[in-house]
């Protein structure tokens, strides 16, 4: 099974405040999140970080952090946070890791494109792709919800936007199940742009 899960901020105790988190403090938050990426996630599924796993993390915290997660399939997709990680250089920590990912394939079929930052025009939006991004620290499903409304197959896997968990990419099927993707061109309102 494939996991999606972005914008952990592990070690970042400002986040608490940052995105409203419900956690007294740095470690709890740290705990909490790893706890539920190891609820979800088995060891044998692959998970999908977009960035922003741990916050200015050195070497050796990254992996503490990494060895916490039970998973033995993690693909990182650098995020803003990441940029002292230079892509290749963690082979023994991740699967995979780069700054954009366009290779995965949903079970409904479906072309899911994986960047840190989200995305205006994707590759093979006007196919019915998907956009799957962290970032923006959405809170709850409003922003998921408006861009499902509006046709627009964008979708925030952060922790802030997830009940504070990874989503599964049938998770991500089922959510944007029956919607007509807005085509190439258009804007998010399905306006000629």
């Amino acid at each position: 099974m494939i996991w999606l899960t972005s914008d952990l901020h592990l070690g970042h105790a400002n986040m608490i405040r940052y995105a409203d988190r419900p956690f007294s403090d740095v470690a709890e938050m740290d705990r909490e999140l790893v706890a539920a990426v190891n609820d979800r996630v088995s060891r044998d599924d692959e998970l999908w970080v977009l960035g922003d796993l741990a916050v200015r993390a050195t070497p050796r915290e990254l992996e503490e952090y990494r060895a916490r997660i039970a998973c033995r399939h993690v693909h990182l997709v650098h995020g803003n946070h990441d940029s002292h990680l230079r892509p290749g250089q963690w082979g023994r920590l991740f699967e995979s890791d780069a700054a954009y990912y366009d290779g995965l394939r949903s079970p409904a079929g479906r072309r899911v494109v994986l960047c840190h930052y989200p995305i205006a025009d994707w590759n093979g939006q006007r196919r019915g792709s998907y956009m799957l991004h962290g970032h923006i620290h959405s809170r709850g499903a409003a922003y998921n919800e408006a861009n499902r409304a509006a046709g627009l197959l964008r979708y925030d896997v952060g922790v802030d936007a997830n009940g504070y968990a990874p989503i599964s990419i049938e998770e991500v099927d089922a959510w944007f199940a029956g919607v007509d993707p807005v085509p190439a061109g258009h804007g998010a309102a399905g306006m000629a742009t």
